[in-house]
């Protein structure tokens, strides 16, 4: 590793090159097992969008979980508002939030998330970001990211999996423009924000 200025070079493999080559970052938790490689991962992405099609007649979503975890704590703290609510009203009608299928849909998320890190030996508590924002400065990056990535899904009506993935595996141009808009946002914010995570 070299610096000049306020640039920092790393000679060798980073996290980037690891994941497409098929192993392990210096920057990983020690004795962690490789990533899969990406086209690999795409296909198995691509297979259970696929699934969840044919067996439940929808695609992935994320996003809709918080909307009806949102809906539900509003019927418990303000019942008569979150009812008369154009937007939260109909999901309290339609039952709690554990008669959703995206809650357990979510919940599977997590779950698998945690065996699989757990068998890969990638559990390690660490916070993501660019080291020379410091502590405080990347949780509130990762917080207003959140604030941000969250307002703009409700407004679009759907996160990456519920409009970018599963509209744009129906042909769906909704789907593709966000998915665009996304991947620019992103790109943008990475160079706003100090160049992305490091």
């Amino acid at each position: 590793m070299r610096r000049s200025g306020g640039l920092t070079l790393t000679f060798g493999v980073d996290g980037m090159q690891a994941a497409q080559m098929g192993q392990a970052s210096a920057c990983e938790p020690r004795g962690s097992q490789a990533y899969w490689p990406a086209w690999l991962a795409g296909v198995a992405l691509g297979v259970v969008l696929l699934l969840t099609f044919v067996l439940t007649g929808h695609g992935l979503g994320a996003t809709g979980f918080t909307t009806r975890l949102s809906a539900w704590l509003g019927s418990e703290v303000m019942p008569r508002w979150t009812q008369a609510n154009d937007y939260l009203g109909p999901m309290v009608e339609g039952g709690g939030v554990l008669s959703s299928w995206i809650t357990w849909e979510v919940l599977g998320v997590f779950a698998g998330a945690f065996v699989s890190a757990r068998l890969a030996h990638r559990m390690a508590w660490r916070i993501e970001g660019a080291a020379q924002a410091g502590t405080i400065g990347r949780l509130l990056k990762a917080l207003a990211g959140g604030i941000l990535a969250g307002f703009g899904a409700r407004i679009s009506a759907g996160c990456t999996s519920g409009v970018g993935l599963s509209g744009a595996a129906v042909l769906g141009v909704a789907g593709f423009v966000f998915l665009a808009a996304f991947f620019i946002a992103g790109l943008v914010a990475a160079r706003v924000t100090g160049g992305g995570v490091k």
